[in-house]
C-alpha cells in the first residue's frame, strides 16, 4: 500500500511539474506557444514561406510503397501529422530530451510509424523500416532551438549512441534527388529550420 502511494504521489509530481502555467527559452514548444505534448501529434514546417510544405513520405526507388521521409514541393501542404514521443513519463517533453518522430497515419507496409536514419547513396537519409526496430534506433533525434529566432522555431539533430554515451552533432537536412524529391538526410551544414504545429485529433488518429 505504501509504495503504491509513493509512486502515485510521484507521478504526481512528475506531472505537476511539467504543467504549462509558464515557459523557459528551452522548453519545446509549439507554433502557438503552448508546450508540446508527449505523444501529442503536430505538423513540422518550414518556417519561411516558400521553402516547401510540411513533412510526409514519398515512395522512391524500389520501395513496395512510400518509405522515404520527404518535404512536401507543395507550399500550402501540412504533410502529415507526425507524433513526437520521449522515453519519459512525462506529459510534455522534457527539455533537451531525445525523441522518436513517427507518423500518425504511417504507409501500410511499414512495420514501424518510426523515422530511423539508415545509409543510401545520398548519405545518411530519414526512412521507415519494413522491420520492428530497437528502442535506440528510433529515439535518435532532438530539438535545438534556433537561437536568432524570436518566435519557436527549431533545427533537428540527429543523435547517434555509443556504448558510453550519445553524440549529437549532426543536423537533419533536404537533399533534393533527381526526381526532384526534397529527402530529409542527415548533414552538417543547412539544417531543416522548422515550426510545430498542432494536428487536430480527427487528422491525426493512428492506424
Amino acid at each position: 500500500m505504501k509504495s503504491t502511494t509513493f509512486l502515485a504521489l510521484f507521478l504526481l509530481s512528475a506531472i505537476i511539474s511539467h504543467l504549462p502555467s509558464s515557459t523557459a527559452d528551452d522548453d519545446l514548444v509549439d507554433a502557438e506557444g503552448n508546450l508540446v505534448e508527449n505523444g501529442g501529434t503536430y505538423y513540422l514546417l518550414p518556417h519561411i514561406w516558400a521553402h516547401g510544405g510540411g513533412i510526409e513520405t514519398a515512395k522512391t526507388g524500389n520501395e513496395p510503397c512510400p518509405l522515404t521521409v520527404v518535404r512536401s514541393p507543395n507550399e500550402v501542404s501540412k504533410g502529415e501529422p507526425i507524433r513526437i514521443s520521449s522515453q519519459f513519463l512525462s506529459l510534455f517533453i522534457p527539455r533537451g530530451s531525445l525523441v522518436a518522430l513517427g507518423f500518425a497515419n504511417p504507409p501500410s507496409c511499414a512495420a514501424s510509424p518510426w523515422w530511423t536514419v539508415v545509409d543510401s547513396p545520398q548519405g545518411p537519409a530519414v526512412k521507415l523500416s519494413q522491420q520492428k526496430l530497437p528502442e535506440k534506433d528510433i529515439l535518435v533525434f532532438k530539438f535545438e532551438k534556433v537561437s536568432h529566432s524570436n518566435i519557436h522555431v527549431y533545427k533537428l539533430l540527429y543523435c547517434q549512441h555509443d556504448e558510453e554515451d550519445v553524440k549529437c552533432d549532426q543536423y537533419i537536412g533536404i537533399h533534393r534527388d533527381r526526381n526532384g524529391n526534397r529527402r530529409l538526410v542527415v548533414t552538417e551544414e543547412n539544417p531543416l529550420e522548422l515550426v510545430l504545429l498542432k494536428a487536430k485529433s480527427e487528422t491525426a488518429s493512428s492506424h
